[in-house]
């Protein structure tokens, strides 16, 4: 097995009296984290918000009835807990009145389990973020030398854990990932009549990854209105498809003021998008490719590491740009990436001149380990 970063992270916060949340896009490998991690725990109790019994327990539930049911048990476990109406008050109630007992809750829609969660369980938890298999990970899984030679390999299909572990079938098993499961979410509770409309969305960004991005644009490409277009992209957001980077505009004129960027979460889900897997050295977006492995792979990175930065891209109206800024305790940190490792890359002289204190470094695939926290 794959040994996840939050396994230890996890290990760190049981027993504070707070519920822990872990949240994630479907088939990241929550229930197979926790199942690692309680295998050795007998006193544990298992509930699955899918099933209609868990669903019925939890519709009238009261303390009394609670500390029946979990008597005996310190560690409490609602996987897909999104399912089970008003968690987040029937989450506090167990965290509030039943004393020594671990509660960790899982859900893959971050709109149905955390906007649901957020107010009832204001300081009473720890919530947590389950990305697919890092760089990271699969480093000390077998070797920095072994995931390196796999680089092109996870360019083109990513980091999915049924995707690592089963290499052979990576291109049916994305294309079936790709399709609605990944977004069911959105059609059964937004109740999309069209979903034609948001493959076709996730399509055209796909298509605009690493480049700044108009929802003008978009809305005329996929034949629907602006608000449509951001309803969609923030919903997609919310169940951890894809997201965004603002623009850093502080001191010059010329600076783009509101653009964005949007990246996908992983590679293989956007080549599945537009099916392509032609190899790295043959594409013609593999600059932008290499740009949404590092972008992605450095927010897992600092999400497990618990590393607090603010995030953005830099872009004039001339069109000097830098990839990837970061701000972390009043410093700027920018990064350009290049794939081709003998391009003459350097820093816009512009963005030197107004932000004078920034650290600057090109990200190439002969140093970008660092960059990944390696």
């Amino acid at each position: 097995m794959i040994h996840r970063i939050l396994q230890d992270v996890l290990a760190t916060r049981l027993h504070k009296k707070k519920a822990l949340i872990l949240l994630g896009a479907r088939q990241t490998g929550k229930s197979t984290l926790l199942q690692a991690f309680f295998k050795d725990k007998q006193d544990t109790l298992w509930f699955n918000g899918d099933n209609p019994d868990v669903q019925a327990l939890f519709n009238n539930i009261t303390s009394t009835r609670l500390a029946q049911v979990l008597a005996g048990k310190r560690f409490l476990i609602i996987d897909e807990a999104q399912r089970i109406e008003n968690i987040g008050l029937k989450l506090k109630l167990i965290t509030d009145n039943v004393a020594d007992i671990q509660l960790v809750a899982t859900g893959s829609s971050a709109f149905e389990l955390s906007n649901k969660i957020n107010e009832p369980l204001t300081g009473r938890k720890f919530e947590y973020h389950l990305y697919p298999i890092s760089y990271g990970e699969m480093v000390k899984h077998h070797g920095l030398l072994a995931e390196r030679r796999l680089l092109h390999q996870r360019l083109m299909y990513g980091y999915y854990p049924e995707i690592v572990t089963h290499p052979e079938n990576a291109k049916e098993l994305l294309l079936q990932l790709a399709g609605s499961y990944l977004y069911k979410d959105i059609l059964m509770w937004e109740g999309i009549k069209k979903p034609e409309k948001l493959v076709k969305l996730l399509q055209a960004l796909a298509f605009q990854m690493g480049r700044p991005v108009s929802y003008n644009e978009l809305a005329q490409l996929c034949q629907m209105d602006v608000k449509t277009v951001e309803k969609y992209i923030q919903l997609l957001e919310q169940i951890f498809v894809i997201f965004r980077l603002n623009t850093l505009s502080r001191n010059l004129r010329n600076e783009l003021k509101s653009s964005r960027k949007i990246y996908f979460y992983d590679n293989g889900i956007r080549n599945a998008l537009i099916a392509n897997f032609t190899q790295p050295e043959l594409r013609m977006d593999i600059g932008a490719l290499w740009e949404n492995f590092l972008v992605s792979e450095r927010m897992k990175y600092l999400h497990y590491q618990g590393i607090w930065t603010n995030r953005y891209f830099w872009r004039t109206w001339e069109q000097q740009e830098i990839d990837y800024v970061e701000e972390q305790d009043g410093v700027l940190y920018a990064y350009e990436f290049k794939w081709n490792v003998l391009s003459k890359a350097k820093i816009p002289s512009s963005f030197i001149k107004a932000y004078p204190n920034s650290l600057t470094k090109i990200i190439t695939p002969d140093n970008f380990e660092e960059f990944l926290g390696v």
